[in-house]
């Protein structure tokens, strides 16, 4: 039977993804962040598997539900089932579709090439487009933060979201500038960062730090992706595997710690009535660590493919009491 494509889209790290996730015939898989759907094509291509694909942009339902039909007709039976949402929301999701415990878990963090690539989505600071960068298409976009924000909570966005050690010099610019001509355009903004931020010898444009922080503020990713690895680790099924790519020391930092926390290696937080506060009172942890320092990806991929090369890759599993050390489920 033939592979269905995505027409041209690749996702970053494919091969590292599936080799951390391997998905076996019968498995139901969620894929948190479907966006232009490589990871599910592949994962379903891969094995005679179900995949349930969550994405809160509508563009990215659409294509989904394009794709579940693909596989429908030559499978003749569903194979992907589309919930949208965001994925900080996917225990209700998963329930509301009644979806069955899940074998493998996968989240791509961060904004979908797609996205950037979509001049009027306002994501990217390389094309002209409305100051929007909102990924559900829903709420405040960035220009209702960049012309209404006090000073001091833009710079704190700059700062902590997107680690701009200019933050103060660009907020001042923006609060001054904005008096006189409100920021409508994501070239508008980009040309008063490069304006004030000085190019370092790193060849990353001066306004990448700073778009980065607005994105992240105005689709609240940080508090997305705590929530959202928490309800993670409670849908796996036994032997099930989360596998987390990530693209900036924020995003991996939140992973690092719920990982950590999971598999007893740091102090948690969870409630002493969850199970996996077992792990407090030094019993054995339900959670395994499978990849003890993140996963880069190689060489030949960030030359053909630059967004790679900030992308790190962690990977966690629910024991299984039920299978041996070299079964799937990794009971060591």
């Amino acid at each position: 039977m033939p592979a269905i494509g995505t027409s041209g889209h690749v996702p970053v790290m494919l091969t590292e993804v599936l080799d951390a996730l391997k998905p076996e015939a019968g498995d139901a898989i969620l894929d948190c962040t479907f966006g232009g759907g490589g990871y599910t094509t592949a994962i379903l291509n891969a094995s005679d598997c179900t995949v349930w694909g969550i994405d809160r942009d509508p563009d990215a339902i659409a294509r989904g539900e394009a794709l579940a039909k693909a596989f429908e007709a030559q499978s003749g039976k569903p194979r992907l089932h589309m919930l949208h949402g965001g994925f900080g929301s996917m225990q209700r999701l998963a329930e509301d579709a009644e979806a069955p415990a899940f074998n493998g878990i996968v989240l791509d963090l961060g904004v979908s090439s797609f996205q950037l690539d979509e001049a009027e989505r306002g994501f990217s600071f390389k094309q002209d487009g409305p100051l929007d960068m909102r990924m559900a298409k829903s709420g405040p976009t960035a220009a209702d933060i960049v012309n209404k924000a006090p000073e001091s909570e833009l710079a704190d966005i700059f700062h902590f979201y997107g680690e701009e050690r200019q933050a103060r010099r660009v907020a001042r610019a923006i609060v001054a500038d904005r008096v006189e001509t409100p920021f409508t355009s994501t070239l508008q903004l980009a040309g008063l960062i490069r304006r004030v931020v000085r190019a370092d010898r790193s060849g990353i444009d001066s306004a990448t730090r700073s778009f980065q922080g607005l994105r992240i503020a105005v689709n609240d990713e940080l508090g997305e992706i705590e929530r959202g690895l928490e309800q993670a680790l409670d849908l796996l099924a036994p032997g099930g595997r989360l596998v987390v790519v990530s693209f900036h020391s924020l995003e991996d930092r939140i992973a690092k710690r719920v990982f950590g926390a999971a598999t007893g290696k740091t102090t948690q937080s969870f409630s002493r009535y969850d199970p996996r506060a077992a792990m407090s009172r030094g019993d054995e942890s339900p959670f395994v660590t499978l990849t003890h320092k993140p996963v880069r990806p190689g060489e030949a991929e960030c030359l053909t493919n630059p967004r790679a090369r900030s992308a790190r890759l962690r990977a966690i599993a629910k024991r299984n009491p039920n299978a041996s050390s070299c079964d799937k489920g990794l009971n060591p």
